[in-house]
């Protein structure tokens, strides 16, 4: 049978997402506490790195010698994750909140339109550099 043939079952779901990070504390309390709020709950810590599951996939945080150089979002490679966060709302409450926990507003000056008008999300940057987006549920 061919992949993804019509009545197939899809093979190209997401399994995980692994982030190298420069330092897995500040990553841990930013992202991993973020990651959390979203609903993934926290499952190994292996001290230099950790994962968190969702309801299939899971995410991975991990620092380590193998890591070289900073994160920059704006060179090739992964730009941001995105994630449904629920009403816009929900959205908003969450961005504040994110603030106290390592992240800044992105795109303040156009929050929460930065992605056009029938986008409602908040743009998170924390202090490595790795950027989240929010998405309001249409």
């Amino acid at each position: 049978m061919e992949l993804n043939a019509p009545g197939s079952r899809p093979t190209g779901r997401l399994h995980h997402v692994e982030i190298w990070v420069p330092d897995y504390g500040r990553a841990r309390a930013s992202l991993g506490w973020l990651f959390e709020r979203l609903g993934y709950r926290a499952a190994d810590d292996w001290g230099h790195g950790g994962s968190w599951q969702g309801v299939g996939e899971y995410l991975v945080l991990e620092a380590g010698p193998d890591v070289a150089g900073p994160h920059e979002r704006r060179a090739a490679g992964l730009n941001h994750l995105a994630f449904r966060a629920g009403a816009p709302g929900d959205v908003d409450v969450l961005a504040g909140a994110a603030v106290g926990h390592g992240w800044r507003l992105l795109f303040a000056d156009r929050h929460p339109w930065a992605g056009g008008p029938d986008h409602y999300a908040a743009y998170l940057e924390d202090a490595d550099g790795f950027e989240v987006e929010l998405v309001a549920d249409a």
